[in-house]
Order: structure tokens, then sequence, then C-alpha cells
């Protein structure tokens, strides 16, 4: 079952390997003869999941004192389609069985201690989630929860997904994850600590009513924070009580909406600022301007009429307590859940002085939820995509995604300000004059072949060059390459096309993402950077139209206070949460019934990854070798390398043994004159048993490593002076000195380099060894 989860076996091609064991065992064997038989076995060491109908108006579940009704509480339409099948049915994997299995694992067991009996605790550097001051304002706030290391905090996170990609129907499914953040930031967002906990069914999302499917689910919660659950600790070897806590939500913005019930969309979209949000109604659009209000209250830009053509008077937008908004929410309307067609509730327009809030979370019924100093994370990587995307679009002058339109001139021109941008009239028609910001079509060419030119490093991006378009634009860039293009090419690429005032404001914007991102965050840089997005915001405000200032692009002003109360964003984003949704959708097999398929393979996929841990001599996922084996990064690893060497022994490498020649004859071919000749007579003597000349360079390569070995050998019997120390030390490698890449790179440059060999070996003894061979 490993094998087939590892490869992505079929069923079928599974089953004709079972048929073919047992044929080939003794008679009388118990080996499984089917799929349906080993699921049958596993499903002893599974956890399993619930079933739970739900109302094809996503009205209600049938679950808890709804358990056994016939129609739907709210809409009171039918539960069933006919003969007790419902129309929709909501899998849940119960979390406490899971959690507790964490502990009950010698693996698992002593990594969910690690946040306070490993982390060192630095004072204003953060690495990890309890670095930050959120979660050390949930200790102070619960100590009795915080003083025991085995306390879960988990963080939530969902989204959607279409699982029928490749085909036009509309689908939409969003799982529902855990991650526990107890584990060390390299365990933390590693797919196999990923829990799994409610497959909320298509085929519309949820939308407001993501509360009704979370309800199970809360329940639990309340019973993990309130009674606890008996458990076993394996690393201690003794029981003890579990408790469990959900200290955030991870989402994109539109899912951001569905967890908290503020609705961001329209001129209140911010969840940060709420209704003290900057925002402007422009041609057509709402755009988000207005950062002068983050500045001091004597700043010089305050007055500057350049930027809207109004000074800034308002203050800066204020911090809001869960306390504040429970006040807030306690005076919203309750409205039916569902889309029935008869909920008149759902088409209610929402008054001109009402906030933004739709509803209150269901996740304020968990008693610590309005103490969180965070309950719901921004995510950094959607952030990323949008204003990279902005960026590019609008300096390419992209037909779809430019900023600088003809409403835009039109915009400034309502303004007021940089009457330079205003529509020209001329022979009766109206033109859109060129922007300083934006390339020309000759300047689009030569960033675009730039582009093209890039190389990286492989497994550090994908092909970005095959983002050009036929247009001289970027299309189709994923999360991914947004992220890599704007913190790493973008500063580089624009350089040669912008004046130098645009070219500094965005490169200390790429720069501030590039920061923003790092594994080790520092507190007093991001009090700094607090400051400097806003003077970047306010730059930018100067250069391009209102109409490039979309939520996306505002809320980068609020990253780096996120980052100080919840730590370093990579365990905070939905990159590894995205990997898992098309890991998801992998699983899919029987398109009639995507969730069933789903819920099935990661059930064995569980099973399976839990009981490879106990498994060593085959390849698992937890000790399959990288993709680039050759390049390590910790000494640790450098060092398990050069022991996996030795045990295979100097006179055989295995699977190494092919880039060991690599390295032995680029050093013999590489050590200049004093190799010269003995390479020329080693070509003569092959010449003079008749080998053709085009074969010579591939024969000599073979065979001149044991010729040239033989040859010193020889001469120094011989005591010829030929034989110097340096070449027949040359001549012996590998043996039981030369048995890792460093030491046979650092050899071979020090023979030919002499005393000009430290910078070299110094760089060649480091991480680097694999790829200064291949280079």
């Amino acid at each position: 079952m490993n094998f087939k989860v590892m490869s992505k076996w079929t069923d079928n091609s599974f089953e004709m390997l079972l048929r073919m064991l047992h044929g080939v065992l003794p008679a009388g064997n118990n080996c499984p003869q089917s799929y349906y038989d080993i699921r049958m076995l596993l499903c002893e060491a599974g956890l399993g999941y619930e079933l739970i109908d739900v109302c094809q108006y996503d009205c209600a579940i049938f679950y808890g004192d709804n358990k056994d009704a016939i129609t739907c509480p709210v809409c009171q339409s039918s539960r069933y389609v006919r003969n007790k099948i419902a129309y929709k049915k909501l899998r849940y994997f119960p979390i406490t069985p899971r959690l507790k299995r964490l502990y009950a694992s010698r693996h698992t067991a002593k990594d969910m201690r690690w946040h306070k009996e490993v982390r060192k605790d630095e004072q204003g550097v953060l690495r990890h989630p309890a670095d930050g001051r959120a979660w050390k304002h949930f200790d102070d706030m619960y100590p009795k929860f915080a003083d025991d290391s085995r306390s879960v905090r988990l963080g939530l996170s969902s989204d959607g997904f279409n699982p029928f990609s490749n085909m036009t129907t509309t689908h939409s499914m969003w799982p529902v994850i855990l991650m526990p953040y107890n584990m060390p930031p390299w365990c933390t967002m590693h797919k196999s600590n990923y829990l799994l906990s409610l497959l909320i069914p298509g085929p519309k999302s949820p939308g407001k009513d993501f509360d009704v499917f979370l309800r199970p689910l809360v329940d639990e919660l309340k019973v993990l924070w309130r009674d606890g659950v008996e458990a076993y600790d394996a690393y201690s070897k003794a029981p003890f009580t579990l408790y469990a806590a959900v200290i955030w939500t991870i989402s994109d913005f539109p899912a951001y909406a569905y967890l908290s019930g503020w609705s961001t969309m329209g001129k209140l979209a911010c969840p940060i600022c709420l209704e003290d949000t900057r925002s402007n109604r422009i041609r057509g659009k709402q755009c988000y301007t207005g950062h002068r209000c983050f500045l001091s209250k004597t700043h010089r830009w305050r007055k500057n009429l350049e930027f809207d053509g109004k000074q800034e008077k308002r203050q800066r937008p204020r911090q809001f307590t869960g306390d504040d908004i429970l006040r807030q929410v306690a005076d919203i309307p309750t409205c039916t859940t569902g889309k029935a067609p008869s909920n008149v509730d759902r088409k209610r327009k929402r008054g001109s002085d009402e906030l933004n809030w739709s509803k209150k979370s269901i996740l304020f019924e968990l008693p610590y939820w309005s103490k969180l100093l965070v309950r719901h994370n921004l995510d950094v990587m959607h952030i990323e995509k949008n204003v990279c995307d902005n960026i590019v679009g609008t300096l390419l002058n992209d037909l779809v995604k430019s900023k600088d339109t003809t409403k835009a001139c039109l915009d400034l021109e309502d303004l007021n300000i940089r009457k330079e941008q205003w529509l020209k009239e001329r022979n009766g028609r109206f033109e859109k004059p060129h922007a300083n910001f934006t390339l020309t079509k000759d300047e689009c060419v030569e960033f675009c072949k730039f582009i093209k030119s890039v190389r990286l490093p492989d497994g550090y991006a994908s092909n970005i060059s095959r983002c050009v378009t036929d247009h001289n634009t970027l299309g189709g860039m994923k999360t991914h390459d947004c992220h890599v293009l704007l913190q790493k090419i973008l500063p580089v690429a624009i350089l040669p096309f912008l004046n130098k005032d645009i070219c500094e404001t965005l490169i200390e914007f790429c720069q501030f993402f590039q920061k923003i991102c790092s594994k080790t965050l520092y507190a007093k840089e991001l009090e700094d950077m607090k400051t400097g997005i806003v003077i970047i915001l306010c730059k930018l405000e100067k250069i391009f139209p209102p109409s490039f200032f979309t939520i996306m692009v505002h809320l980068c002003v609020h990253l780096p206070e996120e980052a100080l109360l919840g730590g370093p964003v990579s365990q905070r984003w939905m990159f590894g949460i995205e990997r898992r949704m098309g890991t998801y959708k992998g699983y899919i097999r029987n398109f009639a019934r995507p969730d069933g398929s789903i819920t099935e393979a990661y059930v064995v996929d569980e099973v399976v990854t839990f009981l490879s841990r106990y498994v060593d001599d085959i390849e698992t996922r937890f000790n399959r070798a990288e993709r680039n084996w050759d390049v390590t990064t910790t000494k640790h690893e450098m060092d398990l390398f050069n022991n996996k060497v030795r045990t295979l022994g100097a006179s055989k490498f295995g699977q190494l043994g092919e880039y060991l020649e690599v390295v032995q004859w680029y050093i013999y071919n590489n050590c200049g004159v004093e190799l010269d000749s003995y390479l020329k007579e080693h070509k003569q003597a092959l010449s003079s048993r008749g080998i053709r000349e085009t074969n010579l360079d591939t024969i000599q390569k073979q065979e001149f490593p044991f010729w040239f070995k033989n040859k010193m050998a020889l001469l120094r019997v011989n005591g010829d002076p030929r034989a110097t120390d340096d070449l027949y030390a040359l001549s012996q490698f590998p043996d039981d000195r030369y048995t890792s890449w460093q030491s046979c790179i650092v050899h071979g440059v020090r023979f030919r380099c002499k005393e000009r060999d430290d910078k070299f070996t110094t760089q060649c003894s480091g991480v680097s060894v694999g790829v200064k061979m291949k280079q």
C-alpha cells in the first residue's frame, strides 16, 4: 500500500499484483487478493470518519438534535432525494483521535513538546509562532493551558477548489484543515501533519453559510478546551489530559469573509481597519488610498496636495479588540441560513449606515476566541500575487491588468492632480498620454527578453519564461511565480527603463516583501517596517493612479504588525494548503463521486503515512531521497553524506560512482602542464591499439585513471624523479582519504593552484560543492 500511495498506482494494477503474489506464494497463504481486502485490514489501524446529511440548500445539517429529522428544520425541504439517499453528505473527520495519535507515536510525541522544551526564546527574534506576541498573550491569559507543553495549539485553514479543473463544470468543494503548531517550523507545515477535519460538499460554495458546516468541529473543540480527553504520551510513557485550542485561521481574502463574518467588499473592505477604512469611490470602482493618515500628525506630507488634491486631517485607524467586535456584532439581526428560494433574508441589502458585518462567527462560541490578538491571518501569498499583477500589468500596459486606463486619467482630472496625465484633445479625439511609469513598446520587448533569459537554480522556481506571451506581456503566472518575480527578478528588470524615483520606490516595495517573508524576523526591523511601508505606499500614491490601490495593496500596511503578533508568515500563509488541495484533487478516481474518492483515499493515505514511520527498509515519504540529493544545506547533512560514501567503501561508490568519475576526470583534465605529457602518452598508446580517432576521447576518459595509477606506481618503484609526491597522491584517489565530494575537488584544486586555492577550496568545501562540480 505504501508503494501504491507513493507511486500512484491504479487500483487495477494493484489488484493484478496482489493476484500474482497470491499465486506464487504457497497454498493456504493469507495474502489478500483484492484492494478491498487490503482496505479492510487497514481500517483496523485507521481513524475513520462520519457521514452527516446536509440540506440541499445548505440551511442546516442533520446533526445533534436534528439527527433523525426527515425535513430541514429551516426551509422544510426534504432530507432525501429518494430511498433514504440524502441530497448532500458532509464528511467529518473527528480530530480527537488524531491528536491522541500524535502523542501515541514515539516519532511525533517528542516533537509536540518542541515549542516549549526545545525552542530557544531569544528576545526580539521570531522564528516560530510561539515567539509572537499573540502566543505569549494567550499564555498569560490561560496559564493552566500553557503550563503543560502538550496542550495543542491549532491553526484552521480552508479554501475552495474545483475537482474538475480540466473540465468546464463549475464545482466548489471546501476542505477544512487543521495544523498543530506545537511542532518545529519544518514539521508544522509538512503535509504529513495536516489534519483534514471537514470536507464540505459542492457544487456551490458554502458562502455565508460556512458556519453551518463548522458545527461538529466547534462542538468538539469546546470539549477539548473545557474538559480535555485522556491520552497516552509515548515520550514520557504516561497518561495525561489532552487540551487543544484553535489560535487563528488561515485563508485567502474571500474565505476570510466566510470565517470572520466581515464582508471584504465595498468601501469598508479592510477587516483590520473595520469602520475606519480609508477609501474613495472613483469611476466604477472603490480605491483604498489615503495612507497619509498613518503618518504622524506633524508630517509634511499631510498638507501636500499632490496626493489627492486635499490635506489629510484624519486620524490613524483604531485598533479593535475582540470585545469591541462582540459589541458590534451583537446588534446584527439574525438572518436565515441557506440558499432556499424562499429565503428573503439572503437578498437583504445593507443600509448605508451599517457596518460590513454579515453574521456573528460561530468561532466566537469558543470561550477564548474574543481574547485572541490575531483571529484571522492575512494571506501574504495572495497579497503578493495581486500586488505583482498590479505592478507588472501597469508597467507593461497590459490590456486587462493595467491600472493606467482611460478612466484612470479621468480620475486624475476629477481630483485636479497630475495634469500631464490627463486626456489630451487632438483633432476632435481624446488621446491618453504615455505615463512615466509605463514602458514603451520597444521597452516591453526588451523587458520580456530579459525575463526569458533568466535562469534560476533547479527547484527554486518554475520556468518563468513560459509566462511571456506573444503580446510582450506576462500571463498565466502562478502564485509562486509572482513570489519569485516580485522579490528577485523585478528589482533588476526595471532598472534600465524607469527613472530613478520610480525605480527606488518599486525596489523598496519588493524588498519589503522579501523581508516580511523571511524565515527569521526581528522585532526591531518589523517596527521600522511599520513606518517604512506607510512611506512606500505614500510614494506609490504620488506615482500611480488611484485605481492601482486595490484592497490587496492596502493590506500591505498591516503585515508588519501581524508578523509581530503571529511570527513568521511562512507558517501562516496558503502555500502549503494550496499544495495539499492539489493532492486531494489527485485522489479523485470516480468523477461522479469526487468527495467520496477524496475521503476514501485520504483515510488510506493517513494510515499508510502513520505506519510508514515505523518502516526503515523501504522508501517512504519520510526517508525518500531529495531530488537534488547532491546539494546539501547543513553540516549535519554533509556528514551523513560522507558517512554514506565511506560505508560503501573506497573501491565501490554504488550510485555515486558515476558522479565520482566526473569529478576525477575533471581534475585530471584540468591540472595543466603537469599531466599533459601523460595524457598525450596515453592517447598515443590507445592509437597504437587501432582505436578510431573519433572514439579516443571516450576511451581515454574511461581508462586513463587506471593507467595513470599504474604508471605512477611503476615510476615510484623504479625511483623515477617524475613520480613526485603530488602526482602520486593525485593518482591514488579516491581512497580512504578522498571519499567525499569536498576532499576530491579540494585535493584537485590544491594540486593545480598551489597557494592560490584558498577562496575556491572554501567555496567547494561548503554547501555548493555539487553545483560547482556540475558547472
